[in-house]
């Protein structure tokens, strides 16, 4: 077959190794949250089986013990996002990726099997803090491997709809989490509910795990990029073509020269060849990961608030039965996974910067007014289904084009490490403290705004950080 017959049949290898790159790398996302969303609605059972004592703290100190697991897995995210990273860097992706969601998989099955505080006391808590913890591991090391196995496949000029099935998996993870607890609490009495009906979501991660690991087996690594050697002292600027069919003058940080050294600077080897010190480097590598922080708080904030704390928060402060909270956070949750994948696709088109600013400050002038109609006795069910519908399409605003953006910060030689580091520390920060931060400013202060008051005033700060992002960065090929 002579070349131009054979581009139809290269294309569509192409497509069909990026589609399963991209259904690999996201339904281990599907797993991992999963579990995070059922322990989230779950969170009062699990308080009165593992964390309950009778004493004078009551129902409010064990939630709040709950909180504080709960808080400890994601401290435990950028770790993970270490260990799992550096594997990922330098094994490859896909054993990074095999090795989070087999670790994710096990550990929520164990849970489902603990048994609780009335039959091994004070083990309990401590055993279901451990299975947490080794869940915070995984989750730190999915996030990396997974949005750089889906970028790096993603063909051109489709990173930010590519990236956002991450986050799309991630809502589906939440939803069916979310869904399966609504669902129990529907059809068990409370008694079954927690003696016992609490544990088949997380024995359901079982067989989630193993369909994710099958499909993880068979996908191949991204093709790395081909440098193009050129002259010594080649320019370290030149005139290319981007990814929307027009030039421009472009700083060449992906070519070698025949002496062995590329044009940012580097050797191949990563050692450096213009006097910079290492420590510079590593300086220049911590700005990133800080911005990139101060560029996902909001939506780590925002989404928690309101995808995972808000059940506990209605049951607790307004008094909403557990059917009701759960029903009202899968509504949250739908609208979230709505606006994912349309999120992700327009900033393919007008750039991650004005959707995920527009998302932060969305979040900033209606967090409040949103909560009040939750509260409002007057507000019918439609209205307040509305109302938690609009709060997860504002998070999935940030959500859609976030991964990308994060690849997009980082070179490949540290892309897993790097963006999974950043998303895990503000993940760690902003989520994991953000039911134990609302419900212990809530009793202190006695206010029921504190939720809307702690995501504005963090995407209030996220949206400054996501300014500062290039007008035409989602133009360029990955470094």
């Amino acid at each position: 077959m002579s070349p131009l017959e054979l581009r139809p049949a290269i294309a569509d290898a192409r497509a069909a190794r990026s589609r399963r790159a991209l259904l690999a790398g996201s339904v281990g996302n599907l797993v991992e949250w999963y579990e995070f969303g059922v322990y989230g609605c779950l969170v009062t059972v699990i308080a009165d089986n593992f964390f309950a004592t009778g004493g004078p703290a009551g129902g409010a100190g064990a939630l709040v013990a709950t909180y504080a697991s709960f808080a400890l897995a994601f401290f435990f995210r950028p770790v993970g996002a270490v260990l799992f990273g550096r594997l990922g860097d330098r094994a490859g992706r896909l054993p990074a990726l095999v090795a989070s969601v087999t670790v994710m998989t096990l550990a929520t099955t164990a849970i489902g099997l603990l048994p609780t505080r009335d039959a091994i006391g004070v083990a309990a808590p401590v055993l279901l803090t451990v299975l947490r913890v080794l869940q915070g591991l995984s989750a730190g090391g999915e996030f990396g491997g997974a949005v750089s196995l889906m970028t790096e496949h993603a063909p051109a000029g489709r990173r930010g709809l590519h990236g956002a099935f991450q986050s799309f998996t991630v809502a589906l993870g939440l939803l069916a989490g979310a869904g399966t607890a609504a669902a129990l609490a529907t059809v068990l009495p409370a008694a079954a509910l927690y003696g016992w009906g609490w544990r088949i979501p997380f024995l359901l991660a079982l067989p989630l795990g193993a369909v994710a690991l099958w499909l993880r087996t068979g996908v191949e690594e991204p093709p790395p990029p081909e440098p193009a050697p050129v002259p010594a002292g080649a320019p370290d600027r030149a005139d290319v073509m981007r990814a929307d069919g027009t030039r421009g003058d472009v700083v060449r940080t992906d070519v070698v020269r025949t002496d062995g050294t590329r044009t940012d600077g580097t050797r191949t080897d990563g050692t450096r060849t213009d006097g910079t010190r290492a420590d510079v480097v590593r300086a220049v590598v911590v700005r990133a990961v800080v911005l990139g922080i101060g560029r996902v708080m909001g939506w780590s904030a925002a989404g928690y608030t309101f995808l995972v704390v808000l059940p506990a928060h209605l049951q607790a402060v307004l008094g909403t039965s557990v059917r009701d909270a759960l029903l009202a956070t899968a509504l949250a949750n739908l609208g979230f996974a709505a606006a994912i994948l349309p999120a992700g696709a327009l900033s393919d088109r007008i750039g991650r910067r004005p959707v995920m600013v527009f998302g932060a400050l969305s979040v900033v002038l209606l967090a409040l007014p949103l909560l009040r109609l939750l509260q409002s006795p007057e507000a019918g069910p439609g209205a307040k289904g509305g109302a938690v519908l609009l709060a997860g399409a504002l998070v999935g605003l940030l959500a859609g084009p976030g991964p990308a953006m994060l690849a997009e910060m980082f070179p490949r030689r540290i892309r897993c490490t790097g963006l999974g580091v950043a998303y895990a520390l503000a993940n760690a920060v902003f989520s994991g403290c953000a039911g134990l931060v609302i419900t212990a400013l809530t009793a202190r202060t006695g206010s029921p705004d504190v939720p809307a008051f702690y995501a504005a005033g963090v995407c209030a700060v996220s949206a400054a950080a996501l300014l500062t992002l290039g007008g035409r960065d989602h133009r360029e090929p990955l470094r």
